[in-house]
């Protein structure tokens, strides 16, 4: 099984929520992309289920002078979120961090502020909080996302996700109230290789699907 792009990924996984909905599991729910892949994903998502969509930006934590190798995220204002094996087995310090994590904490900052267009940010206590990204690899963002929304006092959350890696969706089962995933291939790389179009998305394609929803 392979997605053909975003938005087809989307309306799989708005179909499996759908039926968790109709379940009556999704009482007063906002959906909250992450972006930018997840947008595309989200807005699929909220228009099924007729529920508000906003983002959570929420940026990895690269190794330093290795910045695709993540060690971990950050959220909001939250303390960043990170892999202490993952640092003790490169010999790194949460200090030797701190300029990755700062510059990373500005990009979130200029994100939220593209994305919202001056909007503060969602009211999340007691709703059910349904975060979307476009997949799940190591699930460190998506951990750190879900904790964030926790910390905002929902009535229920929700991760659901098109493909994931299922050895990192059951570590998050502790994290979230629901995981929701249609596909859970046994052998898993990278998010990408289960699309045929996995281009990357802009700041303008994030607008443009908050402004459709």
């Amino acid at each position: 099984m392979r997605y053909r792009d975003r938005t087809r990924a989307g309306r799989e996984l708005a179909a499996a929520l759908r039926e968790v909905r109709d379940e009556g599991a999704l009482p007063e729910p906002i959906v909250l992309a992450l972006p930018r892949g997840g947008a595309a994903v989200a807005v699929e998502v909220a228009r099924e289920l007729s529920a508000p969509l906003d983002v959570l930006v929420v940026r990895k934590i690269g190794a330093p002078h290795h910045e695709e190798f993540g060690v971990g995220a950050i959220a909001g204002d939250d303390p960043p979120l990170l892999d202490r094996a993952t640092l003790a087995r490169l010999g790194l310090s949460a200090r030797a961090l701190a300029p990755v994590v700062e510059r990373e904490r500005q990009e979130l900052r200029r994100r939220e502020r593209r994305y919202r267009e001056g909007r503060p940010p969602p009211r999340l206590r007691g709703r059910t909080v349904i975060v979307v990204d476009d997949g799940l690899a190591t699930g460190s963002t998506a951990r750190a996302a879900l904790r964030h929304v926790r910390g905002a006092g929902p009535a229920r959350t929700v991760l659901a996700v098109p493909v994931g890696a299922p050895d990192a969706l059951d570590a998050l089962a502790a994290e979230a109230d629901l995981v929701v995933c249609p596909f859970r291939p046994a052998v898993f790389s990278s998010v990408g290789q289960w699309y045929d179009d996995f281009g990357q998305l802009t700041d303008a394609d994030v607008l443009d699907a908050l402004r459709g929803a």
